[in-house]
């Protein structure tokens, strides 16, 4: 897995890694479903379109996380399938596939801006994510 569970105070925290920042971003929506314990339920998937822009990558990460958990809130609907995704600059576009959402053991209420930096490493791209609970 691209993604390990990171152990914080009161927050919970993700490093993820990956070797572009289209990569970087369908990890970092794993390991939230990940840490959520997210189980979708069967039947058709759902394609949405999306359009999201910001000021720099760390950003955009966060937009696109928080489009995401909106989403699974609101529209009981959880989106994992990122391949139709482009990236250009800060703005990403694109399809996004999911399904229905059966369950979430634990909710995030915030993706946070702590410490978040995206950085080079000998995994291509990282950064660390905090979830607020």
């Amino acid at each position: 897995m691209p993604f390990e569970e990171i152990s914080h105070t009161a927050d919970w925290s993700i490093r993820v890694w990956a070797d572009d920042l289209r990569g970087l971003l369908a990890e970092s929506a794993q390991g939230m479903w990940m840490l959520t314990g997210t189980e979708q339920a069967e039947g058709p998937r759902v394609s949405r379109e999306i359009s999201l822009e910001a000021y720099d990558a760390e950003s955009l990460l966060v937009v696109f996380l928080e489009e995401l958990l909106y989403l699974s809130e609101f529209e009981k609907i959880v989106f994992d399938g990122f391949s139709d995704l482009v990236i250009e600059g800060e703005k990403i576009s694109g399809i996004m596939e999911g399904s229905a959402l059966r369950s979430m053991e634990k909710e995030i209420k915030a993706v946070t801006f702590h410490n978040l930096a995206i950085h080079e490493s000998e995994r291509g791209l990282e950064v660390e994510i905090v979830f607020d609970v």
